[in-house]
């Protein structure tokens, strides 16, 4: 045994979980004929696979590594972001965003996020715009996803001189079976590994209720905790008011967890092109219909038992050790749910099958979303990219039906994320998941609205709100706020300091400034074009097809 896993224990479910996973992959590649089944597989997925790989892609080892270490900081306030990841993530994203984006995604003949926005609004620049941000900023997400399950791994397996090896065979296991087997592949796979995650979880979360007397003594544990600990370091900002207590408003502490963590992952959830993928690939409402219900029970046992366990792993370290997660881990929160997991097995029977449970689920929770992201990545190059880049040297204004081009995108993509991972801080998968999804809502999610409910789409309102919510998004996050500054030190760089402010603006999530600049800029926009058009001027913009009903 190292470090509570049993290595035989945990090779042979290796060992079963790739013999799936490479049955699988050639089921996706024998299936995936061409370009359109590589991209969407339309018709090819009942509603449990569409619900499952949502659900793994949507929640990786950022939910339960990265957003489970922060619960362990910030307690059960945490929780919130579970009702948000449910009515947002799940009923918001299927019945408002996803049936309109299935039935236009289907006329228009979309075969992508980034093609689906430029279809709308007969843009090339917006298409381009779109795929160009997933390519430049989807990788940093991909990485730090990868680099937690890497260090979870190599942490929990003591098979730290191996580092390298691991990150590079798990990425190469990801890399093959995305590479060939396409949307099908990732999809299956993602349902696979969404059923050990669920089974995983709803192991950890029992236990870890039965170890600490139940849900009442738990949670009386929890609470009586901070009249303990108060007064002492536990790792929060000002305004923090224990585990079971939500932060006073406006504090240091409240900036933090409501606009970067609640809302920043809550909304940014709307405009993920890997998940709008799976909207596209349903072959009908009924189906979304359908995957709608199994997806919500599938995330609130998921992040539920997640962000539960991180909280309560307090109790379990201060009843053991005297010390608080945030004193006895000192690695960082990305390293809390690990070693929290180890210790709770370490004298319980069958400890290291349920040890090599909990790592073959976390294995599954980073390889289904890097999957999914990767292949996103891969399209958006290989696909929106290079279709338009091909059109402008040919003046054929056809996309691209080449798969080569896809799979050698997403293998050089591959590689730039393998180096992505040894640039990166610590504590970086909730911080680079909440960056991803605030740029991506701030930039897209006004234009994406707008595209799917209006009969007559402006392209020059889109591009405004475009352009306005990404250049604010990028500001405030580079030289205003300091959980994003570190991504890139342009303001360390540039002032010597590592942003512009300091006190509680420093906090604040570059969301909640950007998204409703991009919300005003458009509807400014409207507002001007409709009152000229009220005035008598003609109007020339053309407009998208509206939405099938």
């Amino acid at each position: 045994m190292t470090d509570g896993v049993s290595m035989p224990i945990f090779l042979v479910m290796v060992v079963i979980f790739i013999a799936a996973t490479v049955g699988i992959s050639i089921y996706g590649y024998r299936h995936t004929k061409n370009n359109q089944d590589y991209l969407l597989g339309r018709n090819k997925s009942n509603p449990v696979i569409i619900a499952l790989s949502y659900g793994a892609t949507f929640l990786s080892a950022s939910a339960v590594i990265g957003f489970g270490g922060q619960a362990a900081l910030h307690g059960m306030s945490m929780i919130w972001l579970c009702f948000l990841n449910m009515f947002i993530g799940i009923f918001v994203a299927f019945a408002i965003f996803g049936k309109r984006t299935r039935r236009l995604g289907r006329k228009l003949k979309a075969s992508t996020f980034a093609d689906l926005l430029g279809k709308i609004y007969h843009s090339k620049g917006i298409r381009a715009f779109t795929a160009i941000i997933i390519v430049v900023m989807m990788p940093i997400y991909c990485a730090a996803v990868l680099k937690g399950g890497v260090n979870s791994l190599a942490v929990i397996t003591g098979l730290t001189e191996y580092y390298d090896l691991i990150l590079i065979g798990l990425a190469l296991i990801v890399g093959i079976y995305v590479v060939y087997g396409g949307i099908i592949a990732v999809m299956y796979n993602d349902a696979l590994q969404a059923i050990i995650m669920f089974v995983g979880m709803v192991v950890i979360l029992v236990t870890t209720y039965v170890v600490l007397g139940g849900i009442t003594e738990a949670t009386n544990g929890l609470t009586s905790l901070w009249d303990v600990k108060i007064g002492d370091a536990t790792g929060t900002l000002t305004g923090f008011n224990g585990w079971t207590s939500f932060s006073s408003f406006g504090t240091d502490e409240w900036m933090l967890l409501v606009t970067t963590f609640l809302l920043g992952v809550g909304i940014g959830a709307l405009t993920q092109p890997q998940l709008v993928v799976r909207y596209m690939s349903a072959k009908d409402d009924k189906t979304l219909n359908k995957s709608m219900i199994i997806g919500a029970v599938f995330i609130l046992v998921i992040v539920g038992a997640a962000y539960t366990c991180g909280a309560l792993s307090n109790v379990f370290f201060y009843n053991e050790f005297g010390e608080i997660a945030f004193e006895h881990v000192t690695l960082g929160t990305d390293f809390i749910i690990p070693t929290f997991i180890t210790e709770l097995f370490a004298d319980i029977s069958f400890g290291d099958v349920f040890v090599s449970l909990f790592l073959l689920s976390l294995l599954c929770a980073s390889i289904s979303t890097i999957s999914a992201l990767m292949h996103t990545i891969g399209a958006a190059g290989g696909y929106d990219l290079f279709s338009l880049i091909k059109n402008r040297k040919t003046n054929i204004f056809v996309d691209s039906q080449s798969i080569r081009v896809n799979r050698i995108v997403t293998a050089l993509i591959m590689v730039l994320v393998i180096v992505y991972c040894y640039l990166m801080p610590s504590d970086i998968i909730a911080k680079a998941t909440s960056l991803f999804m605030g740029m991506t809502a701030a930039a897209l999610l006004p234009a994406y609205a707008h595209g799917l409910y209006s009969k007559r789409p402006r392209k020059d309102a889109a591009i405004v709100s475009i352009a306005v919510g990404t250049a604010v998004y990028l500001f405030w996050a580079l030289f205003i706020c300091k959980s994003t500054s570190v991504f890139m030190p342009i303001c360390e760089w540039i002032t010597g300091s590592q942003v512009l402010f300091t006190g509680t603006i420093m906090y604040v999530d570059a969301l909640v400034v950007a998204l409703p600049a991009s919300i005003i800029a458009m509807a400014l926009v409207l507002l001007i074009k409709r009152n000229k058009v009220s005035e008598g001027e003609e109007e020339t913009v053309e407009a998208a097809e509206p939405a099938a009903e």
